[in-house]
């Protein structure tokens, strides 16, 4: 494999987008610009300047690469994003940062969205890491699919994949015999953070899921995976269960632990800076294969609840 950029050591980076409920903007540009403190005060996201604050300044920057171009649904935000994240150039259109900058970071999490927010990147060439998840329908997972076949540099991940709890709850996974039952939590919508939970422990067995069930509603999903292992997983992703955001529990024949998700500034920058190796290396961190599986565990969810709670098959749903 080779590099995805002319410049491995020193790559521009474009934000693009933000929406209602997601700050990442702000706190992925600091990851690799660092911050102006006095302007990150005034981010509506409390929790973004408190973590951000509690790094080492010296550390906690990605090296050889910087965000030097951004652009935001509501002009206003993009403003106060480049103030508070030291972001050089901001941009009246998103398709505006090609040929200025080496690959783009599109942090919106609304899935349904991503297929138009890509396309102009995707027939440019420029590699893309798409914020979770990377759809939440058939045929834009077909599009995806699509783009990727033809050679498109498209990363997609949820940062739990790479918490460093989840990471150490992976070296445990002997601790339980053979793995009996799953289950991981969180609050919000199974559309937007579902991926959350999913990716989290999505490691632990690896690829074979085999069908999706949701029992629960739109604002508390309920949803009973089956693998090919013979563990069940279950997912909880409960609309205003904030007190239960990925928290991990796994049992097995000879044991278990449960795992809570702390350290959000170690996860997103172990992600980014996954996106960044690729970049530099050609080789992806996670196989192709498995964002599509997750993407089917995505859609089968939704599926399911729409139906009455019907078992769905992820050989149901097509991905090309």
């Amino acid at each position: 494999m080779s590099s995805l950029v002319a410049d491995p050591e020193n790559i521009r980076l474009a934000m693009l987008g933000m929406v209602e409920g997601n700050g990442h903007p702000y706190s992925w540009s600091a990851i690799f610009n660092g911050y102006d403190p006095e302007h990150m005060d005034d981010c509506p996201y409390p929790v973004i300047p408190q973590y951000l604050g509690a790094q080492d300044p010296a550390t906690m920057q990605i090296a050889g690469a910087r965000v030097t171009h951004i652009w935001t649904d509501d002009p206003g935000d993009a403003q106060k994003v480049a103030r508070a994240s030291r972001v050089p150039n901001i941009v009246a259109r998103a398709a505006d940062v090609i040929g200025h900058v080496d690959a783009v970071i599109i942090a919106t999490d609304r899935g349904e969205e991503h297929v138009g927010r890509a396309r102009p990147f995707v027939e440019a060439g420029l590699p893309i890491f798409v914020d979770k998840p990377l759809v939440d329908n058939e045929p834009d997972l077909r599009t995806f699919n699509g783009w990727v076949e033809g050679g498109a540099g498209i990363l997609s991940t949820s940062a739990m994949r790479y918490a460093r709890e989840f990471v150490s709850a992976r070296r445990r996974l002997a601790e339980l015999g053979e793995p009996r039952y799953l289950s991981m939590s969180t609050p919000k919508s199974w559309e937007r953070y579902g991926i959350h939970a999913l990716e989290g422990i999505y490691p632990l067995l690896g690829p074979g899921y085999v069908s999706v069930r949701n029992t629960g509603s739109s604002e508390r999903n309920i949803v009973h995976l089956k693998h090919t292992c013979g563990a069940d997983v279950v997912l909880l992703a409960i609309g205003d269960m904030y007190g239960g955001f990925c928290r991990l529990s796994a049992m097995g024949t000879k044991g278990a632990f449960d795992v809570a998700f702390a350290d959000t500034f170690c996860a997103f920058k172990a992600q980014l800076q996954a996106f960044v190796d690729y970049l530099r290396t050609g080789r992806r961190p996670v196989p192709w294969s498995e964002t599509v599986e997750m993407m089917k565990i995505i859609i089968a969810g939704i599926r399911s609840r729409e139906e009455g709670g019907r078992e769905v098959s992820l050989s149901e749903i097509g991905e090309g």
